[in-house]
């Protein structure tokens, strides 16, 4: 079979490898479409710890079970999506539920091979079947939005109140669906890609030009002065972060949802003085991946709208090209 596996930085090649056989309690499944995501990107440019080469990446992907070694709920020809983590079962997080927060956790496509590829077995447990409502493409979303669902969860947003997402890529595109979703008044999103904002717009979101524009003067500019109740830090740099201390109130919420490349700097004086609240996300719950699904199947948000290209798998490294290029690509999918 083909499968676009990771050799070393920026070396992305298609390879005739033995199709996959699955172990018992696994499943074999025919991948319908594959995400490329920030973290794909890292391991492609070769800085991502755990990846080991020859890797086939691929952690967000849906297909259709060719066969399954193992009784289950599941049969073979059903349509699902992946949730790709998992967990030891053994360690304090695991012991009390919080299996996405596992001091061993690995993924699907990081840590083993995923669905850059035609086939992929995976743990019959990490499957989730994908409603009629739904199409294949559509359905390797899921992951995405799950790390959405997850972050508005984890924030103390209520209805009314106002949000800043600085920062927007897929994720944070997301975030800002969902907090409207959840009853956000105003959602501001900030970036330095025209093509992002403008996709903003469309979605309903108050778009801000950073590389334009002072993202922290124009928002309180259209508030009037009033502070944010909850800031979204989804762009991973020392700018924003320090951005955050800035547009919060008196006891808001940032909530950290970059995963930081270097140690950053936070201004905690401001922070100890106003009562601000420091909340960090780490992917999600299995109830959060099956909440991301139920919303998409519910039509409530424009879900497809954060896909810019779908290609085959034989353009993997255009894939990869384009996620360099932010002001032309949002989501590309990867289809065998």
């Amino acid at each position: 079979m083909k499968a676009g596996q990771f050799f070393s930085g920026k070396d992305v090649r298609i390879k005739q490898v033995q199709k996959p056989i699955p172990k018992q309690n696994e499943a074999l499944i025919k991948v319908a479409s594959a995400g490329i995501c920030g973290t794909d990107m890292m391991i492609y440019l070769g800085k991502h710890p755990r990846a080991k080469a020859p890797l086939t990446m691929g952690h967000e992907f849906s297909g259709i079970i060719e066969s399954i070694n193992g009784t289950s709920e599941f049969s073979v020809g059903d349509r699902v999506v992946i949730e790709p983590t998992i967990s030891c079962g053994k360690c304090p997080a695991c012991e009390i539920g919080q299996t996405h927060v596992c001091q061993e956790l690995k993924l699907i496509g990081i840590d083993m091979d995923g669905g850059f590829a035609e086939y992929v077995t995976v743990p019959i447990n990490r499957l989730h079947k994908v409603p009629n409502e739904i199409s294949l493409s559509t359905a390797a979303l899921a992951e995405p939005l799950a790390v959405a669902v997850h972050t508005v969860r984890r924030s103390s947003l209520k209805i009314g109140e106002n949000v800043a997402i600085l920062g927007a890529g897929p994720i944070g595109l997301l975030i800002g669906m969902v907090a409207k979703l959840s009853g956000a008044k105003h959602v501001f999103i900030s970036d330095i890609s025209s093509y992002r904002l403008e996709k903003a717009k469309e979605l309903g979101l108050h778009p801000i030009n950073a590389a334009e524009k002072n993202v922290v003067d124009e928002i309180l500019s259209y508030t009037n002065g009033k502070l944010i109740d909850t800031v979204f830090e989804v762009a991973g740099n020392q700018t924003t972060l320090e951005q955050t201390v800035k547009l919060i109130k008196t006891q808001g919420e940032i909530v950290v949802v970059s995963v930081y490349k270097n140690k950053p700097m936070i201004d905690l004086a401001s922070m100890h003085f106003n009562e601000i609240s420091l909340t960090t996300t780490r992917c999600y719950s299995r109830e959060d991946f099956k909440t991301a699904i139920d919303i998409m199947a519910d039509g409530k948000i424009d879900i497809t709208s954060v896909i810019s290209h779908q290609l085959k798998i034989e353009e993997i490294e255009k894939g990869f090209s384009l996620m360099g290029e932010p002001d032309k690509s949002l989501k590309i999918l990867i289809e065998p």
